[in-house]
């Protein structure tokens, strides 16, 4: 099989905070920005990588999900428990340094880990994790 990561999703529960951090910090591109019943589905993706999105969705809207389970998920987003995303850069401190630039709420400076790779983490608007590699 040839297969390839096409999108991956996140809560987002401020598509305008959403749309500062990934478009205005990281830098990718917004590929679509969708609104129904007043919420509103937000694409985005690196530029150059057009085969690569990430979907910022609002969360805990589909309907078989319950009423505890919506509770629990908001509980787990403010805590920032809910989701991730890892993503890989050539350089891990200069990314670091524009996160900080742009006010972006750090869990990690960069490190050097013990499984054999630099990375640091930040939260998104939302509180989901967005931790950073370095490649090459």
């Amino acid at each position: 099989m040839d297969l390839n990561i096409h999108a991956s999703f996140l809560p987002q529960d401020d598509p305008e905070a959403a749309l500062s951090f990934y478009r205005d910090t990281l830098g990718f591109e917004v590929r679509n920005d969708v609104g129904y019943n007043g919420l509103r589905w937000i694409t985005v993706g690196p530029a150059g990588q057009p085969r690569t999105s990430i979907v910022l969705h609002p969360p805990a809207v589909d309907p078989g999900v319950t009423d505890d389970e919506r509770r629990t998920i908001t509980e787990m987003m403010a805590k920032g428990t809910y989701g991730s995303i890892v993503l890989a850069t050539a350089d891990v401190d200069s990314a670091f340094a524009r996160l900080v630039e742009h006010k972006a709420e750090v869990i990690q400076e960069p490190a050097d880990q013990p499984y054999g790779v630099r990375d640091c983490a930040v939260r998104d608007p939302a509180g989901n994790t967005v931790r950073i590699q370095q490649t090459g």
